[in-house]
Parts: structure tokens; sequence; C-alpha cells
């Protein structure tokens, strides 16, 4: 099986290419695992990986440049169903909408907006960086296995805005900084988490295995 992680000039790519690899290995899967740049590979993948890091606008700007990328995307997802995962701006990406500094259309796969964190105490923090708990809304097969509750696992976060998604049931997963917003949201063969599970531990692990094994 082919998964590959798409290059378009943001994202921890090397983190990610090592996650992915060792968790495709503790899973005993033997997935050819690649890093591209190619939309004709990404077009050809049978996952897809979809990082980034950044400002959405930056990120959407380089996802576009790399000609025939988006459409490689949407083509491999829409029509031919490959199960894909978005982290970070990644999943901020599959929005239909982002609002950071300027309004900037997305890849409209979960419709809604990416908006700044508002904590309701101003003593916290925006950026919101640190490990978090998260509460499940739903179950999703990528989670099997893992816990959740406030004596569940904890996933890396660092960003300062999150993803509304404008149907309920595209939400998965919260976390809480001075109040709730979307920690993982999925619909049909799409996932995506605002947390780095490839710096995730153990928890990020489980996932990224789960989400190898998925067949939606």
């Amino acid at each position: 099986m082919s998964v590959v992680i798409v290059d378009y000039g943001s994202g921890n790519l090397r983190s990610a290419q090592k996650a992915v690899a060792r968790a495709a290995a503790d899973a005993g899967l033997s997935d050819a695992i690649v890093v591209s740049s190619d939309p004709a590979r990404v077009a050809k993948a049978e996952r897809i990986f979809l990082p980034g890091v950044g400002a959405f606008a930056d990120c959407m700007m380089g996802l576009s440049s790399t000609h025939g990328m988006v459409e490689a995307i949407l083509d491999a997802v829409n029509d031919r169903g490959v199960p894909m995962l978005g982290v970070c701006v990644g999943m901020q990406l599959m929005a239909t909408r982002g609002l950071e500094y300027t309004v900037t259309g997305g890849l409209d796969l979960i419709p809604g907006d990416v908006a700044l964190i508002e904590p309701a105490d101003p003593a916290l923090k925006v950026p919101h960086m640190g490990w978090n708990t998260m509460e499940l809304k739903r179950q999703h097969p990528v989670l099997e296995g893992i816990p959740f509750g406030e004596t569940g696992q904890h996933a890396y976060f660092v960003h300062s805005y999150a993803i509304a998604p404008s149907d309920p049931d595209h939400l998965i997963a919260t976390t809480d900084h001075g109040g709730a917003f979307a920690a993982i949201v999925g619909r049909d063969n799409i996932v995506g988490t605002q947390f780095h599970p490839e710096k995730s531990q153990e928890l990020g692990l489980a996932l990224i295995a789960n989400f190898l094994k998925w067949r939606p």
C-alpha cells in the first residue's frame, strides 16, 4: 500500500514520515511511505497524509501553487474514496474557509470556517500550546483502543485557530482551552486532527496505525 505525505512546502515532513513508518512497523504493516510534491503520485496514492504548519492562507497558497495538486487530492478523496488524514493546518485546509488575517478558500471537504480561538478566561494565552486530553463525541475507527476523557491519553497541540464544522456530525472529538473546540473532525474517508499525532507519542502512533488499517 502506498502512503503519500504531501509536500507543498509546509509541515514537519521528516517527523511525519518517521512517525508513519514507525506506526506501520509497530502494526506489522509493509506500507510504502513517500514524501512527494508530485500531483501524479498523490493521484495514485492509497493513503494521503496532509501536514501543515503556519498560516492558513500561506499553506493554501503553497498547495495551490503546485500545479495540479489540489485537483489530485480532491479527485483521489472524492472520486476514488482514498482515505486522507489532515494534521494541524493540513486539517484546517479541509474547511470551506480560513479566517486568519484574510478570508481564504479551503478544500471544502469538511464544511465550516477556521477561526481564532477566543478563550473565555483572558488569562489563557493564544496560541494554545501543550498537552491536552480530549472528549470523544462519537466513535471512529482511527480512534480504536485510544482512551479519551479526563483520564485518557494526551495529545500535543500548538495553534491559534480551529475549525468549527457546519455539520455537528463531522465533529469527532473536542478539547478545551477556555472553551471547547474541535480536536478531531471527519466524514466518510476523511479525518483530521488539530493536534500533531507525529508528536503525540503513544496516542499519535496508535492513531496513525489505525489510519493505515482503516477501510472506510
